[in-house]
């Protein structure tokens, strides 16, 4: 797979590690099932690494499985436009993930932003485990075993991107130089044709020494037109472009996502730790009750008393939800007492269960039928697992381990 192939893919997974709420669905799924029509995608249940946290109960992750993707399935994600798969049955993750450690710098890992992070706050739990210092590099793999160029992430993310792209680099340098590397290159030039080669050099000529971006966009697509040469001289041109060797794995590039805005119930960001969700499948009554007991502006004692919507973790619920004539109905009632709260809550309930109602209704399809859903998986595991199967054999040649 060459650089230019390699951006129109997107890398991205989940822990199933409890009931997807509308903070997943805001954050995540959303974004899911628009990519999914403009990428080739692959979306993952990361149930290896929920065991980097879970290693104690894992039972919570086996549970949570088939649930994660029905929920997945009920939010509009596609089968027929993602591959759906469940990363422990790509067993190539594993591999490549072992061999990455064996050219990974230890200081990589520990400065990992999150890795300390996440130590603080799951004190409870014992994480001096290698499993949760690797756990960045089996992101890696993840993300280089597909040599997906785009991964879905937040800001709070991006250095495990930076991360992927270190190793992928560092993998490429090592051992992307065959013997006799730049004479090839030289030679599948000239397979190119006088005026391709001689636009070729030209653009290398600008990218390599003036650092034109512009340049190396125009070779990479002027390699990908060529009809006349091989796969193996089409990856060893991009890296001769590029300054390196030939690319084995590609360097991803964090697609950022805008940061999700879903407010839990106290006014929060929605978390399961911090119990303020709603429940994708969380029974309608319960939604509507949730939602009207939820704490407002405490200045609001009394119905006659005037109250600031700034201050009400409701209206952060209609910044989500409602349109511009609602909030400004809000605004002006909330703050002239003309409203009580039971009514403000009521367009944010029926937005709510407006949105919910559908998700709650295919879902209800899948629990019906879970076979279908372990079919969807079976087949995005094997569609997985034979780009996997491609991508590891490369490496394997590459590091000398494809004798027999």
């Amino acid at each position: 797979m060459s650089t230019v192939e390699s951006q129109k893919r997107v890398l991205s997974g989940m822990r199933p590690t409890g009931q997807l709420h509308l903070g997943h669905y805001h954050g995540v799924l959303k974004n899911w099932v628009k990519l999914q029509h403009e990428y080739e995608c692959f979306f993952f249940v990361a149930d290896w690494h929920a065991l980097t946290t879970h290693y104690a109960t894992p039972q919570v992750i086996g549970d949570n499985v088939l649930s994660m993707v029905i929920d997945w399935l009920a939010a509009g994600v596609n089968p027929g436009s993602a591959s759906i798969f469940v990363q422990s049955r790509v067993p190539e993750h594993a591999e490549l993930h072992l061999l990455l450690s064996m050219m990974t710098p230890l200081g990589w890992l520990e400065r990992v932003p999150s890795y300390k992070d996440q130590q603080e706050k799951l004190r409870d739990r014992d994480l001096e485990t290698y499993g949760f210092l690797g756990y960045p590099l089996l992101q890696s793999a993840d993300i280089l075993i597909y040599r997906a160029g785009q991964v879905p992430v937040g800001a709070d993310q991006v250095a495990h991107v930076e991360l992927t792209r270190e190793v992928a680099r560092r993998f490429n340098h090592l051992y992307g130089r065959e013997p006799g590397f730049e004479d090839n290159a030289e030679a599948a030039i000239k397979k190119m044709g006088k005026k391709a080669a001689r636009l070729y050099n030209n653009l290398r000529t600008a990218y390599q020494e003036q650092g034109d971006h512009d340049a190396l966009e125009r070779a990479q697509a002027l390699i990908k037109e060529q009809q006349n040469i091989s796969l193996g001289d089409r990856e060893r041109l991009l890296g001769y472009l590029e300054g390196s060797g030939k690319m084995i794995l590609a360097e991803p590039q964090a697609l950022l996502t805008p940061a999700a805005k879903m407010p839990g119930l106290d006014g929060q960001k929605m978390s399961k730790s911090y119990g303020n969700t709603i429940a994708l499948r969380e029974p309608i009554d319960d939604v509507a009750k949730k939602i009207n007991t939820m704490p407002t502006d405490p200045a609001r004692v009394r119905l006659k008393d005037p109250g600031d919507p700034d201050k009400c973790p409701v209206w952060q619920l209609h910044e989500v939800y409602s349109d511009d004539d609602t909030k400004a109905w809000v605004q002006q009632g909330c703050r002239s007492a003309g409203i009580g709260c039971l009514a403000c809550k009521k367009p944010v309930i029926d937005a709510v269960v407006a949105e919910l109602e559908p998700i709650q209704q295919r879902a209800r399809q899948y629990e019906k039928d879970p076979d279908i859903v372990r079919t969807i998986i079976a087949e995005g595991c094997e569609q997985a697992r034979e780009s996997a199967r491609e991508t590891l054999q490369d490496v394997r040649e590459a590091m000398g381990l494809s004798y027999r």
